[in-house]
Order: structure tokens, then sequence, then C-alpha cells
């Protein structure tokens, strides 16, 4: 007898499955053929309880997810996944893809979750493109990216002066101490000691 299988993931250990698991219950989903992995990023083509999910899948079964981002981020996962399905015996069911409930069992589904993919990825490297843009225009800008500051005590900063000033280059005082010259500049601006320095 075929069986649904489901499977539920939240990228960080604070977020709850909760409104996954209802609406995967909802569909019909025994709780005991439900996999859920907490805190693991969409990225990995390799999830634990997603593999599990996987393995318990029999010819006739279907997983069910509730988004296409569930599933991962990378298109070429994400685009293998339905033909690893095929060779299971098994089909995927999405349960809101666009508004949609789509099923791999027909072409429509198949080529709509095609569709879908593709345009997950490229959604996820418009994101890419304009972080590292921002990235660039605030680097260019001199502005702070943010981050963890070193912390550094006003000391070794004066110390890191004393030995540009007597004949060290900037680049190599800032390389040994893993900081930016940028940054290095900023904190001896902050102690008054950027008059010498160049």
């Amino acid at each position: 007898m075929s069986k649904l299988i489901a499977y539920a993931r939240v990228s960080t250990k604070m977020q709850q499955t909760d409104r996954q698991e209802v609406d995967l219950l909802a569909a019909g989903v025994r709780r005991d053929d439900l996999y859920v992995d907490h805190g693991v990023s969409g990225a990995l083509a390799s999830r634990p309880q997603f593999d599990r999910a996987l393995d318990a899948l029999h010819p006739g079964d279907t997983l069910v997810v509730t988004t296409l981002d569930r599933l991962g981020r990378s298109t070429v996962n994400m685009l293998a996944l339905p033909e690893d399905l095929r060779t299971r015996g098994a089909e995927l069911r999405v349960l809101n893809l666009g508004g949609l409930n789509v099923d791999t069992s027909t072409p429509m589904g198949q080529m709509v979750f095609t569709v879908m993919a593709a345009l997950a990825q490229m959604e996820l490297d418009i994101k890419k493109e304009r972080v590292n843009d921002s990235i660039t225009k605030r680097r260019a800008a001199g502005k702070d990216l943010g981050g963890r500051e070193q912390s550094f005590t006003d000391s070794q900063i004066q110390k890191a002066y004393k030995l540009i000033d007597s004949g060290e280059s900037v680049a190599s005082v800032a390389r040994d101490m893993k900081m930016s010259r940028s940054t290095l500049y900023r904190r001896f601006e902050k102690l008054g000691l950027n008059s010498a320095v160049s």
C-alpha cells in the first residue's frame, strides 16, 4: 500500500517546524512518517532526516513537503530529486508551489517543479549578487562592513603604529594583525595617531 512520507526542515535551532507539521499532517501524512531536520541548511545535499525520509520511500510512495525551499537551495540537487524519486518508484508532492499543489506524477507537475526550481535558484543568485554589490560599494566608500571587530587593545594598536613609524609597511603590519589596512587606519584615527602614517 502506498504511503505519504513527509519532510520538514528549518535552518536554525531557534526556528520551529510546527506550521509545516500541521500542514503535512492535514495533507494526510501519518506522524510516524514525518521526518524533521532542525538547524540544517538547505544548501547541504545530505541532511540526516531528509536521507532517512528518502530511505523510507517504497515504490508507489510519495515524498511530501510544504514548500520547495524545504527541499534545498541548489537547483542541481532539486532537479535531480524527481529523477532519484522516479528510480525508487516514488513521486514528489509540494503542497504550496507558487500557490499550486504540485505532484510530479503528472506531466504538468513535472514541468512546474522544474520551472520553479530554476526560479528559486535564480532568486538565490540575485540575492548573492546584491550582497556582493553592496559589499563592493561599501568597501569602495570606505565604510564599515560589519562583522566582529578584532579585540586589539589600544596598546597593541600603538605598538603597530610604532612598527610602521619605524619603517614597517602598513600592509605587512595589517596582515600580521589579520585586519585590513582601512581598519588599522581607523583604529589609528581613534587614537589620534594618523598624522605620520600614510
